[in-house]
């Protein structure tokens, strides 16, 4: 197997810290340990933000709606988080501006209200001015709206974040492991016990299909909705025959991606209330439209959860009614699905009124589990689990204090001032950033395969960025999955060709065809 350089936990040593979980949240806490010159290691038993750090609506937000139930504190947080990432990795996370269609006076006046509230929190890290439209500007805003645009009395803009999450979620494992932190994926948890140095994990190695052990002083949970699964392999056996309390509910958001042609916007568009009351966005991102979301409750948390019917026909009948866009099946060319880890406040009601707030809980003397929050907010979670491990004396205080994460670029972020791509247009080498020099020096830079990928950011990607398998190149390094599920099956074997050349390993064509029709709605 060639490995690239690409390190793995060494069983030898006594990490200060493992993370179990390759999602924003985990990859956050990686990144703030390693830059506090602590001995990290991270591992992720699938790939990088395979999970709800891939799968969101690509907004990073303060959260509008969160606003309107009061939660004022969490939009505050969220706003400041909001301008420190776009500042981190440029590339990848911009301002966006949004238009929202008021369908009368009375609703159009309290939207208005609203958003200029959200505005005035923001305070001086506004990203632009909050304005109202006049319908005729509605008009010269949405051309490729007219019937949502006639039935409207008039709109307003207002500025938020647009991100592409599952490479910005690559940028901060690369920012980990050169800050030295160990970091590896497709690695699994199989146990979890108490140790004399701490804790003992014990791994299994999809890459070669070895298991070994690790030694580390703490451990951090932060698998996102899979949290109470680890939890109960960890605490089942002290429990007895009480059963371990689930901290997260699920909660399932469906996205729909058609062609820009087919729903042709340059500005996002918020339906602040839908006819069952719940928000409908559509985002321009990646020379496609993204259409969403839903909230639906789960009792379970699949790998790949699938949509329900009543979801596609909400996202249809919406798209309809409030954008005045009849789509068809035949027009979507890939769905998703994200699940939410909402913390359960065991007090009932809807999920879409849970909070997005996190929770951070020490389990045991150096085993803490973090779940909840936003992709927004993934820096400050981190610091605050830095915090935890350090008030309650599982690790000593940082050297040199806490890492000031705010001011650290991420890998790939250009130079001030160097002019970058909007994240709305189709994908291409600027996604990569500065490294982009790098991957047009590899074999193959003018061999396109589908959709703007070339032979030279697949062999990169197996070298430099972790990806063992077809699904981890192009679902994730490069998002054809989430664009167009069909094309990204036409792609695939090529793919798969050059990554076994690049690691010697199966890269699971199969079952990434299999997972293409999953992203497909069927005639």
């Amino acid at each position: 197997m060639k490995n690239h350089g690409l390190s793995e936990p060494s069983k030898d040593t006594v990490w200060d810290l493992l993370v179990i979980g390759g999602g924003a949240t985990g990859l956050g806490v990686a990144v703030q340990a390693a830059l506090e010159g602590r001995r990290v290691a991270l591992v992720e038993a699938r790939d990088f933000a395979s999970g709800t750090s891939s799968r969101s609506t690509k907004l990073l937000h303060g959260g509008v709606r969160y606003l309107a139930q009061g939660r004022l504190r969490l939009v505050r947080e969220a706003l400041r988080e909001r301008a420190t990432v776009l500042g981190l990795a440029p590339h990848l996370a911009q301002p966006l501006p949004f238009v929202v269609p008021g369908s009368g006076w009375l609703s159009w006046a309290w939207t208005g209200l609203g958003l200029k509230a959200y505005q005035w929190l923001s305070g001086r890290m506004s990203l632009g001015a909050t304005t109202a439209l006049s319908q005729q500007a509605l008009g010269h805003s949405l051309p490729g709206l007219p019937r949502m645009v006639a039935g409207a009395v008039a709109g307003m803009r207002y500025w938020d974040g647009q991100f592409e999450d599952a490479r910005l979620a690559l940028a901060m494992a690369k920012t980990a492991r050169r800050a030295g932190a160990c970091v590896h994926n497709h690695m699994r948890v199989t146990a979890l016990a108490p140790s004399a140095q701490g804790w003992q994990v014990t791994l299994f190695n999809e890459r070669d299909g070895q298991t070994s052990t690790l030694q580390a002083r703490c451990v951090v949970n932060a698998t996102g909705v899979w949290v109470d699964a680890l939890r109960q392999m960890v605490l089942q056996p002290w429990a007895g025959q009480v059963p371990v309390k689930a901290l997260v509910k699920p909660s399932q958001g469906v996205h729909l991606v058609v062609a820009r042609e087919s729903l042709p916007i340059e500005e996002a568009v918020l339906i602040p209330r839908t006819a069952d009351g719940r928000v409908l966005f559509a985002v321009p991102w990646l020379g496609a439209t993204v259409i969403g979301t839903t909230d639906t409750p789960r009792s379970d948390a699949p790998q790949e959860p699938l949509p329900l019917q009543e979801e596609l026909d909400f996202l249809f009948r919406e798209t309809r009614q409030s954008l005045g866009v009849a789509l068809t099946r035949a027009d979507v060319r890939s769905v998703w699905v994200g699940l939410r880890p909402l913390v359960d406040s065991a007090q009932g009601g809807a999920t879409s009124q849970m909070s997005r707030e996190h929770l951070i809980r020490r389990e045991a003397p150096g085993l803490f589990t973090v779940t909840g929050g936003k992709w927004t907010t993934y820096r400050s979670m981190a610091a605050q689990v830095m915090q935890a491990l350090v008030g309650h004396n599982d690790l000593p205080p940082a050297a040199h204090g806490p890492a000031q994460t705010a001011h650290h670029l991420l890998v790939g972020a250009p130079d001030a001032g160097h002019a970058v791509n909007a994240i709305s247009e189709a994908p291409g080498l600027h996604l990569w950033g500065s490294e982009a020099a790098q991957v047009l020096a590899l074999p193959g830079a003018q061999h396109d395969l589908g959709m703007g990928l070339t032979e030279a950011m697949v062999r990169f990607a197996a070298r430099s960025e972790w990806a063992l398998t077809v699904e981890d190149m192009l679902a994730r390094r490069w998002r054809a999955l989430f664009l167009d599920a069909r094309q990204a099956a036409r792609m695939a074997p090529a793919v798969a060709a050059l990554l076994q050349e690049e690691t010697g390993l199966d890269p699971q064509l199969d079952a990434f065809l299999d997972l293409c029709q999953r992203y497909t709605l069927a005639d």
